[in-house]
């Protein structure tokens, strides 16, 4: 695509709107939305003119939330040149989660429409707990803020953040409840890891390269692990973790996601829809969990231990963790995708609190060469081709391959092409929410949950789920690893495997 065509895309800014954050005062607003918001602005890239409007329980007037936020900014090295013009899109309003509260809270959006003249285009971000999406959901339908024909209102979007549900039927129940009040088409379900510059890249790299999709199957490729690894503990999330764990928190979501896109087959057109279907069939694709026929899982806990030569507490140690507690907090995966493309090739699934080091990488394992035409020389020392799509601690991609080292004799050496945004693209990367939101606003679906997708994830998982949660010897199941390891030393070689790739 020409440069002078992406910067059009890139300047051609969203409708008007109004941007009403739930959850206003908590901490995935401090934390992400608004950063996220002052980086969006400070780019100007902002609908013009743009609102934003937190809502929650806690009193507070719209100069106590400015400064609220603006502390929270600081606390982070946040460069606050722009606040005081960013400042001016803010307003806070004390809101209820009853009708009395929402019916409030419609007249004041409408005042503000007229103040703002946002056209009364609105979005509804759910930066709340989860058991607050049903309740919030039916009290914007039962006040008419979910309609886009009625009073003058413009388009009107409800943004939901994982997770969706615990289970199937949990699932189904919140997209029931959802659709009394919204289309398909107002709800974005949001995981932010699918923003991430390196996964939105990976549609690209498979299918705007011809050298790479026809090695892309089981004929060339050994393995496919794909990990998300944590150094943080539970921090304060441990109301939250305690009913999730580490599958529910992690696999449901971001891990399935990031598997569907490295093994769906390629859309008929880039588009959300075209997409969406081949990510939905992929899911569908997975072999039914079973140790028989070749999947599996490892769980663990982690206990005390060293983070960089650090003492950490173990999970039964944390503030709020109950201490006979069997919540796992490190998991590993093999499964099966019953396809032509796929057939017998393992993908490894890993995902912990506590590991050595924060990393979160897909690795494509190639097989060795066919036939080893230096065997004489070098025996089976010959390291087979891997890909690496790595999004942190860096956003790269990295192939690694085999050279002859100068000199008269014949010595190999592993080489690796190396591709790292930050070295090719100057300054500083558009922050996932950022980008999630934008979309939102763009009215793209192309990066979050489709319905049938989320069912199906929770369709495989949850029979794996049940398995774990309600076996009579589940303390007999769950190893535990110090924090600083990577997992149970039931999965140390595997890891090391995974962790070599």
């Amino acid at each position: 695509m020409p440069k002078d065509f992406c910067d059009i895309l890139a300047n051609n800014k969203p409708d008007p709107c109004t941007l009403v954050i739930f959850g206003g005062s908590g901490d995935l607003t401090r934390r992400k939305l608004i950063p996220a918001l002052y980086s969006l602005f400070s780019r100007n890239q902002l609908p013009e003119p743009f609102a934003v409007i937190g809502c929650s329980r806690t009193q507070l007037t719209s100069d106590q939330y400015r400064d609220r936020l603006k502390k929270d900014l600081q606390k982070n090295g946040q460069d606050l040149t722009d606040w005081d013009a960013f400042a001016s899109l803010l307003y806070y309003y004390p809101v209820s989660y009853d009708s009395a509260g929402f019916s409030g809270l419609r007249e004041y959006l409408i005042q503000q429409d007229r103040t703002c003249s946002c056209r009364g285009n609105r979005i509804f971000d759910l930066a709340v707990p989860p058991s607050l999406y049903p309740i919030i959901a039916e009290l914007l339908g039962r006040t008419k803020l979910s309609r886009e024909d009625d009073d003058g209102n413009g388009w009107a979007r409800i943004v939901v953040e994982k997770p969706f549900g615990r289970d199937l039927e949990s699932a189904k129940e919140l997209d029931r409840i959802l659709h009394d009040s919204f289309r398909e088409e107002q709800i974005f379900r949001i995981d932010h890891y699918l923003a991430k510059e390196t996964v939105q890249n990976m549609l690209i790299f498979r299918f705007a390269n011809s050298i790479f999709e026809p090695i892309w199957n089981r004929h060339h490729i050994e393995h496919v692990s794909i990990m998300a690894a944590e150094s943080l503990g539970v921090g304060n999330r441990a109301g939250y973790y305690e009913q999730a764990g580490v599958l529910r928190d992690m696999f449901q979501n971001h891990m399935m996601q990031l598997l569907v896109l490295t093994a769906m087959e390629p859309p008929c057109r880039l588009e959300a829809g075209a997409v969406q279907d081949e990510k939905v069939k992929t899911i569908r694709s997975l072999r039914d969990f079973h140790p028989a026929r070749g999947s599996r899982i490892s769980l663990g806990q982690y206990e005390a231990g060293l983070i960089d030569g650090v003492a950490v507490s173990g999970y039964r140690q944390e503030q709020g963790i109950a201490r006979q507690s069997l919540v796992p907090t490190f998991a590993l995966m093999e499964l099966y995708l019953d396809n032509w493309r796929w057939q017998g090739v393992p993908f490894f699934l890993v995902s912990g609190k506590r590991l050595p080091r924060k990393t979160t990488r897909i690795v494509v394992q190639f097989k060795e060469v066919p036939h080893k035409l230096f065997q004489s020389m070098f025996g089976d020392s010959i390291s087979a081709n891997r890909l690496v799509i790595e999004t942190f601690p860096e956003e790269a991609i990295r192939l690694n391959f085999q050279t002859k080292s100068p000199g008269a004799a014949t010595c190999l050496r592993t080489m690796v092409m190396d591709f790292t945004y930050s070295a090719h693209y100057p300054g500083k990367p558009l922050e996932a929410y950022g980008r999630v939101l934008l979309d939102c606003m763009n009215g793209d679906h192309m990066l979050f949950w489709r319905q049938d997708g989320i069912e199906a994830s929770w369709d495989f998982l949850t029979p794996v789920l049940e398995e774990c949660e309600q076996c009579c010897n589940l303390d007999q199941q769950l190893h535990y690893y110090a924090a600083g390891t990577w997992g149970p030393e039931s999965v140390q070689g595997l890891m090391k495997k995974i962790i070599r790739s």
